[in-house]
């Protein structure tokens, strides 16, 4: 018994500092279950012992019916409570596992959501959902079957061997338990292996969500490229690797379990043989016979059930290590001791002197980028794609970590403004414009959550969409679908931006955001931000110049840095980039309108 708790120690479950906390938590559950557990095997350990003199009794006719009838109803009250007790045990045992499991993924839930945009570059969406569910099923089951059965194999074995030795014959029990202990030891033996094997079948299936993830949600460009057989045909291959992997577990685990009942087998034959022998020689009766047989079979299962303890240990440890590798990654961006107890900003913004380059790169994203925006200021930004527009605005979010004294917003250094006021000041549009599940109006209204319908028309309205919505059969209610889906290009946009503009934020950013719209839709949305937003700071990151031509600065980027800046009417004056990319861009107009 003493050899299955070390080795469950050594597979890490119980070392893990994580667990602790809650094993501290929920102690009072767990000691009352295994209470209500030793209490039902004191109990079942009683029957042969009864059953064992009631016949010995029958065989010497010197039984009373009253001690038969006696001995049934001790059977029925010892009956009654090991139904209640493994009632009880099962709740407290069970259910604190459930607990726990609701509380380790609350954890993860909420580590994940502080995490920054490099660690979802490093874990993708499948590895994710796999250590949601498959991995901490695992650590579940060790906190409640794997608990049940390692105290069920001390208290059930110690009790079973400890009658056995003193109420029967000691050595018939050494006898029938040496052929046991090759079940302790072949486990042992086959655990590091078991842990190896299950990992992979872990890692496995993180790559059969993802890919599965990956796959419909791009399943339209599938559809458009007509790569379903290529899709089909990769997809085999993955399942085929999940399958593989399984299957190698699944043969370790498939030859432990007739090996276990071979060797109860021979247990049982060396109990019958050597115990039929001493029973006809009168050294113990033929109700010690058959109650040490019953003690047989209650020691099998300890016996197997130290092979399965160590299996599920094992395994949970082997997941617990994977849930920890996520808990136990540093937030990258977050509050520190040298934030500001600050409760609003306004929208001056101003950059000064900021270069970036990605975790692990040696190319700077953007250098020596500077520039200043008064609050009711509008900035554009333009550029060639790859120029560090959207990492820009994404390092004033703090979606990507700045330097240092690099950027201020009211002459405070961004780092030194709580992350939640910063973020709660800013309305943000995304280039890929992504939107949950849910209706509409819950889509527009995901930044406030108010509830107010006044307030999310207002909203579409501002975003040129009401008129769209409306249209729709459910009209705010429609539920958009998956990233949704259901809806236009052009309406996720304008749906995005009004998700913005309902927290009428002091700093808006539109990161190419009326890309997708006609022209006219655009002057309006433009019209509605200029008159709405007197007094707020809008940053407009654009392609065409037409939507940021009235904007009080405009900087031009190219290859990460500033190559020119200043308003619309001087930029074209200086004949420059973005003289030649509004000269461009008029051309292509001009063609649009003679075809």
């Amino acid at each position: 018994m003493n050899q299955s708790s070390l080795d469950i120690k050594r597979a890490g479950f119980t070392n893990s500092f994580y667990m602790k906390k809650f094993f501290k938590k929920y102690l009072l559950n767990y000691i009352l279950g295994v209470i209500a557990l030793i209490i039902v095997d004191v109990a079942q350990t009683r029957v042969p012992i009864i059953v064992g003199n009631v016949i010995d009794g029958i065989g010497a006719a010197n039984i009373s019916m009253l001690s038969i009838k006696s001995s049934i109803v001790t059977l029925f009250i010892i009956a009654g409570v090991m139904y209640v007790g493994r009632i009880l045990w099962r709740y407290f045992i069970f259910g604190t596992s459930r607990n726990i499991e609701k509380d380790i993924r609350n954890d993860m839930f909420s580590h994940l959501e502080k995490m920054s945009a490099t660690f979802y570059h490093k874990h993708t969406p499948g590895e994710i959902m796999a250590y949601m569910t498959n991995d901490l099923d695992a650590v579940r089951m060790t906190l409640s079957q794997g608990i049940l059965t390692l105290f069920d194999v001390i208290a059930l074995g110690t009790l079973t061997l400890f009658n056995m030795v003193t109420k029967i014959d000691p050595i018939l029990t050494v006898a029938a338990v040496i052929p046991l202990v090759l079940i302790a030891l072949t486990t042992k033996i086959m655990g590091k292996e078991m842990f190896s094997r299950f990992s992979g079948r872990q890692e496995a299936f993180a790559e059969l969500s993802d890919f599965v993830q990956e796959r419909l949600s791009g399943i339209k460009v599938i559809k458009s490229f007509v790569q379903e057989s290529k899709t089909i045909a990769s997809f085999e291959k993955t399942n085929k690797n999940a399958y593989d992997k399984n299957m190698k577990l699944m043969k370790l685990q498939t030859l432990m379990n007739p090996f276990m009942q071979l060797v109860s087998g021979i247990a049982l034959a060396i109990a019958i043989g050597y115990g039929g022998i001493i029973t006809i020689n009168g050294r113990i009766t033929l109700g010690d016979f058959t109650a040490f047989i019953s003690y047989l079979g209650m020691l099998v299962w300890p016996m197997m059930a130290i092979g399965m303890a160590i299996n599920i240990f094992t395994m949970g440890a082997a997941s617990l290590q994977r849930i920890e590798d996520i808990l136990n990654e540093p937030i990258e961006i977050s509050d520190s001791k040298r934030t500001l107890s600050i409760n609003s900003i306004t929208g001056d913004v101003q950059v000064v002197n900021m270069s970036y380059k990605y975790p692990k790169t040696e190319k700077y994203v953007l250098e020596n980028v500077s520039f200043s925006i008064k609050k009711g200021q509008t900035l554009g930004i333009i550029g060639r794609t790859g120029s560090g527009k959207t990492t820009l605005v994404n390092l004033i979010l703090r979606i990507f970590e700045p330097d240092e004294n690099t950027i201020y917003i009211n002459n405070t250094d961004i780092l030194d403004i709580p992350l939640e006021v910063l973020r709660k000041n800013i309305g943000y549009v995304p280039q890929d414009n992504f939107l949950f599940s849910d209706t509409v109006a819950n889509n527009i209204d995901f930044g406030l959550r108010s509830g107010d319908m006044d307030k999310i028309i207002g909203a579409a309205k501002a975003a040129v969409v009401h008129d769209n919505i409306a249209d729709f059969k459910e009209g705010y209610s429609t539920v958009v679908g998956e990233r949704g889906t259901a809806l236009s290009g052009g309406q996720k946009q304008r749906i995005s931006i009004a998700r913005a503009l309902i927290k009428n934020p002091e700093i808006l950013i539109l990161d190419d955001s009326v890309s997708a719209v006609d022209t006219d839709t655009e002057e309006k949305i433009l019209e509605h931000l200029h008159r709405d937003r007197m007094g707020k700071t809008n940053i407009i990151i654009a392609h065409r110049i037409s939507t940021i031509q009235n904007a009080d600065l405009i900087i031009v980027l190219d290859d990460g840095k500033i190559a020119e800046k200043g308003t619309h009417t001087e930029l074209l004056k200086s004949k420059g980039l973005y003289h030649s990319i509004y000269e461009k861009q008029l051309l292509e107009k001009m063609l649009e309108e003679q075809e």
